[in-house]
């Protein structure tokens, strides 16, 4: 191709340029052709994966692509990622299970695998910033990019290196992406949600109020139902009607947020992508499908979220300042404890050795609906710096435990199970 600058416009599955007239591209046929009046202008990108956790399983598991799949708890839980074959029967994610399981009822329900989608999100962000460093993670499966400067590095505009982006997440990743390209972080959000999945969207300059005029004010960012309500009780329930009023009416009825609507109904939004400082915390939780007031089960379920927490940390080359503990009791009330220590950590037994302590403290007869385990306050730390300050028998722990990582990394995590671990009865999730 010639260099991406004087394209009109491109074929999104083979990347040719293609005139204006065309319908299919001249070189593989695809109707799906991108073109924009502001296609060489527009440098700020929204990019997010097509349900990702569901989208991770199907590609590990090819005899569920044509299924309805959901991940997340049984009978107890909520979803936490459909694919788009069961949001056709209407499933969302946070929907409680048993509301999904009616409306979906052939749903293959799959337990989170959260070290597998981190995985995934890590290779999703490799990818992103060989064409951009300015990445701005918003989770583990989404981030805004600013493309600014880089056609004379690839070669190409802003458009036509997310197009590859996005072919690479696929082709490398195993998974497809959505894409929303736009003069601002806002209309590059909004734009990545028009076309799901497999979407490629953009709103420039010129088209953002009429883009915006029809749209509900639940469409911006920061309003949620409670300002909603506020503004349908003043008879505004569309962005164009924010558009029709001043500012100084807004702030007066709504205060500072008076004037975020003022700006953002207009596609007014003067954030930057920025580099986001590095991850505040590592946790894991699970939801159980019956009640535990059990302490011995509870352990041991403790001692197996410890494991899924110091795997992620020691993946992320961090360590822990902060061990916390969280439950949630019942009758949903959330109980958080914590322990401050002296040495960071990242290894499984120590993290049980100063959770356990405060579970006992809480398991006192008490039922419990979930239980959770994290570190915090976290530093950069390679592996063998654990072992620095500890006594003899923690030493040996140490080694023990790195001993059988390696075991684990070379036949798999079910190579090797600590004895702890067997004494949980009931299925838990997440």
């Amino acid at each position: 191709m010639e260099e991406g600058h004087h394209i009109a416009g491109f074929c999104r599955d083979c990347l040719v340029e293609t005139k204006a007239d065309e319908k299919r591209c001249h070189a593989c046929h695809s109707p799906r052709l991108l073109r924009h009046p502001e296609i060489k202008l527009l440098s700020i990108a929204h990019i997010d994966c097509d349900a990702f956790y569901a989208a991770v399983e199907k590609r590990d598991n090819p005899e569920l692509v044509d299924k309805p799949v959901i991940v997340g708890g049984q009978t107890r839980g909520v979803v936490s990622t459909a694919c788009y074959i069961a949001r056709i029967h209407g499933v969302r994610s946070a929907m409680p299970m048993f509301k999904a399981l009616k409306l979906c009822p052939d749903a293959v329900v799959i337990k989170p695998n959260m070290a597998k989608y981190a995985e995934a999100g890590r290779q999703v962000r490799e990818i992103m910033l060989q064409f951009t460093p300015l990445v701005q993670p918003v989770s583990i499966d989404e981030a805004f990019l600013d493309l600014s400067g880089t056609e004379r590095l690839h070669g190409a505009v802003p458009a036509l290196s997310l197009a590859k982006l996005v072919r690479k997440i696929q082709t490398e990743v195993g998974i497809t992406s959505s894409v929303g390209l736009s003069h601002n972080k806002f209309l590059a959000k909004l734009a990545s949600d028009l076309e799901k999945p497999r979407g490629f969207s953009i709103i420039g300059k010129a088209e953002t109020k009429a883009v915006l005029a029809p749209k509900p004010v639940q469409a911006i960012w920061g309003v949620g139902h409670a300002m909603q309500q506020k503004l349908a009780k003043a008879g505004i329930n569309t962005i164009g009607q924010l558009q029709n009023l001043e500012k100084i009416d807004l702030m007066r009825q709504f205060g500072s947020m008076g004037a975020r609507l003022y700006h953002l109904s207009r596609g007014d939004d003067t954030r930057d992508v920025v580099i986001e400082s590095d991850t505040k915390s590592i946790s894991a939780e699970t939801t159980f499908d019956e009640n535990i007031s059990d302490y011995e089960e509870l352990e041991a379920m403790l001692w197996r979220l410890c494991e899924r927490v110091s795997h992620r940390a020691k993946s992320s080359e961090l360590a822990g300042h902060t061990v916390n503990l969280k439950l949630k009791t019942s009758d949903f009330k959330t109980r958080t404890r914590a322990i401050s220590l002296q040495d960071p950590t990242r290894l499984a037994h120590r993290i049980f050795e100063y959770g356990k302590p405060l579970l006992v403290k809480e398991a006192t007869g008490a039922k419990f609906r979930l239980l959770g385990i994290g570190l915090s306050n976290l530093t950069e730390s390679k592996f063998d710096e654990d072992a620095k300050s500890l006594d003899a028998q923690s030493a040996a722990r140490t080694k023990a435990e790195i001993a059988i990582d390696r075991i684990r990394e070379k036949f798999g995590k079910s190579a090797v199970k600590h004895g702890i671990s067997f004494k949980s009865k009931s299925p838990s999730h997440r």
